[in-house]
């Protein structure tokens, strides 16, 4: 952090002691005094009001009115934190209408200006994100009671939408490009004129468009902390306690899905480099079904019809098992030798003993069957722990295929193509894939020396110095020769 920046923890209080900045509030906590984003904290709802721990007491340590006040306190910071929910969700969705209305709309008069594919880059699914939300406030709204908002059922409303913010993902996965895309137009002044135009012209605040696509980022992780929050000041004989609890689950829930996806779409061009570092690949891109290694290590592979055993780099993806060859002597070469559909295949563990298929003895060994074909792969490890470690990493990949269905996980024929473009371009930079046989597996002359170079320092470069060996003189003394 700089100098002059507030270091705090979550939980901390802090003093705000200036905010005529919008994003950059100074403020105090036990530590010290200094600069945070503002956008990192929320505004304490009804601060003079006191919690359950600070009831007021009478002299003899019991409650006022036998904690009736306290039950009031706890209803009315209920209604503060249902009105600020009410309330922030309000401000949010003038602020995505601004952007689709202020910008987007703009944005597609110029077409000399901006493509289709441009905008999508820019804004992602912004616009999907603003009709879905407009519904959810519009729930809100009617779960809303005015003449008794503590009252209000509020948690059902999310639970109803909670399948509807997973859009946020897409969103999320796509904003590091938006800020890249936005950084290289805005080098240009006619685009932030433009931009410049389309605010002043929507009448919203003094703030870039960066920072207006940063909301709906920072809008799907307040809602665990809203609803936190909520929950603290719900008695658990409410009717809303149950569904508000339920709710803080969903959504936290739906915030660690957008952040498992966001790490399996880094991870992806990864996956990429992966493959293009791979000799005589063949057949489809791995992207095409797979996004995630699950476990990888060595195996010996028994092969029909004469049992003869192999040794095999093994790669777990979803959907599919990738088996490769190391290099004789670079170990860290491998060629591709094959795939196996993992959906149509079915994991048998096997004891030690006699295979009877093959006729051979087995030892930590398990068996990869095909229903379909009939077609069986037997596969040994090295020790029973490597053994077990691969049988749970299979259930693992089956686990993993059954919720990217469940929650309809995919990469996108762009993200793929894309994935594959970097990888390109990294090999291209890098060093150059072997072509052919290694240089070191084909029979070589001797290196050429400069010919101005005299033949003895020819001899000496070309013969590496070595210390004269005393092995014939000693033979010499011990044993007569004769001519």
């Amino acid at each position: 952090m700089d100098d002059q920046e507030l270091g705090f923890k979550a939980g901390d209080v802090i003093e705000v002691m200036d905010a005529t900045n919008r994003e950059w509030w100074w403020g105090r906590v036990a530590d010290g005094e200094g600069w945070f984003p503002a956008s990192f904290v929320r505004l304490r709802v009804n601060q003079d009001e006191p919690t359950d721990d600070e009831a007021p007491q009478t002299g003899d340590g019991k409650t006022e009115d036998g904690g009736t006040e306290a039950q009031s306190s706890k209803d009315q910071m209920r209604t503060n934190v249902i009105n600020e929910i009410l309330s922030t969700e309000r401000d949010y969705i003038k602020h995505l209408r601004d952007i689709c209305e202020g910008y987007i709309r703009q944005c597609r008069k110029r077409a000399d200006m901006f493509s289709e594919e441009q905008l999508r880059t820019i804004f992602g699914n912004i616009e999907d994100i603003y009709r879905c939300q407009k519904a959810f406030v519009k729930a809100l709204e009617q779960k809303f009671n005015r003449e008794r908002p503590h009252l209000s059922e509020l948690g059902a409303c999310f639970l109803e939408h909670q399948a509807d913010f997973q859009i946020y993902s897409e969103y999320c996965n796509n904003h590091p490009n938006a800020c890249v895309e936005l950084s290289r137009l805005t080098k240009l002044s006619k685009y932030v004129y433009f931009f410049e135009a389309c605010r002043l012209l929507q009448k919203m605040i003094d703030i870039s468009l960066d920072g207006f696509l940063l909301t709906p980022v920072q809008k799907i992780c307040k809602y665990p902390l809203q609803l936190a929050e909520l929950l603290k000041y719900t008695h658990p004989q409410h009717r809303d306690f149950k569904d508000v609890e339920a709710a803080l689950h969903a959504m936290r829930n739906v915030a660690q899905l957008i952040n498992e996806r966001k790490r399996r779409l880094e991870n992806i061009d990864k996956i990429a480099q992966w493959q293009s570092s791979i000799e005589d690949w063949e057949g489809e891109d791995l992207l095409v079904r797979s996004s995630e290694l699950i476990y990888s290590g060595e195996l010996t592979r028994v092969t029909q019809p004469q049992a003869k055993s192999q040794q095999r780099m093994f790669f777990l993806f979803d959907h599919q098992l990738i088996y490769c060859k190391k290099d004789l002597l670079r170990r860290d070469v491998l060629y591709y030798k094959g795939r196996l559909d993992m959906d149509g295949l079915e994991v048998v563990d096997l004891e030690d003993g006699k295979d009877r298929d093959l006729h051979v003895s087995i030892k930590n060994a398990f068996r990869l069957h095909c229903n379909a074909s009939g077609v069986s792969h037997l596969l040994c490890a090295r020790k029973p722990e490597q053994k077990q470690r691969w049988l749970k990493a299979f259930a693992r990949e089956r686990e993993q295929v059954r919720l990217d269905q469940e929650t309809g996980f995919s990469i996108t024929e762009l993200q793929r193509k894309q994935a594959m473009l970097n990888a390109s371009k990294q090999q291209a930079t890098g060093k150059p894939k072997a072509v052919g046989r290694p240089c070191y597996l084909t029979r070589q002359k001797h290196p050429l020396l400069p010919a101005s170079r005299p033949q003895q320092q020819v001899l000496v470069l070309a013969e590496p110095r070595r210390k004269p060996s005393t092995f014939w003189h000693s033979i010499s003394r011990l044993t007569p020769f004769r001519k």
